[in-house]
């Protein structure tokens, strides 16, 4: 059982298994392609077919590549900078339940209404939205960063390691799904349909945050568990 070290305290957090379906279910609830259509079809708008399948794509490989890099990368980050996992996880738990609350009013993970403003004026002087705002912050903000970083700990092995990076696999063919058909999926579920399952997502990512706070907290305070 894989472990990694808490700096001065000595202690270490172990590794629980792995449980594929609920680190999947929590990966496509932070992403949340379905609640950031709205921001991709007034990005975009203006593009011709061919600009718009460019972005698409675009967004997608890189949905892809954050989350492999994070999953692969994140704990020898962690260790580089010694910062302990427990105190991660804390973290990492706050910013899961604040883009909850975000979600909870039908806003996307992530969001700024700065940024977007931004984003807009790239789009105005003809500048690609692709990677920003539309992939990072929107699709994979702090919140992904962080949930990947965290499920990378409990890999006991190059197989579950692969298997964390395979996530973007379905991570970008989630992005890739949602823009592509964004139009038919708005006229299918309509603007309401489309907050109900936003708030939804965060629901789902509110329940994660606290569990993984809690686990960080445990470890932290183990008085707690008293």
């Amino acid at each position: 059982m894989s472990t990694l070290s808490l700096g001065s305290t000595g202690r270490s957090v172990q590794a629980d298994g792995m449980d594929p379906l609920k680190q999947l279910v929590t990966l496509i609830a932070v992403l949340n392609p379905v609640g950031v259509i709205p921001f991709f079809i007034h990005f975009t708008r203006d593009l011709n077919p061919a600009q718009r399948r460019r972005t698409v794509w675009v967004c997608s490989l890189t949905v892809f590549a954050v989350i492999a890099i994070s999953a692969l990368a994140g704990l020898r980050i962690l260790e580089f900078f010694g910062i302990s996992l427990a105190s991660f996880q804390v973290g990492g738990g706050v910013l899961l339940l604040i883009n909850a609350v975000q979600m909870l009013n039908a806003e996307p993970a992530d969001s700024n209404p700065r940024e977007v403003a931004a984003a807009s004026e790239k789009v105005s002087a003809g500048d690609s939205v692709a990677v920003s705002p539309l992939t990072i912050p929107l699709l994979t903000g702090p919140a992904t960063l962080s949930t990947m970083v965290i499920y990378s700990q409990q890999a006991k092995g190059a197989g579950d390691l692969a298997l964390l990076a395979a996530y973007g696999v379905v991570g970008g063919a989630a992005t890739f799904g949602a823009f592509a058909g964004a139009e038919r999926i708005t006229r299918l579920l309509g603007e309401t349909g489309i907050n109900v399952l936003t708030r939804v997502m965060g629901l789902v990512l509110a329940a994660v945050g606290v569990e993984i706070m809690a686990s960080g907290l445990l470890v932290l305070l183990p008085g707690l568990a008293r």
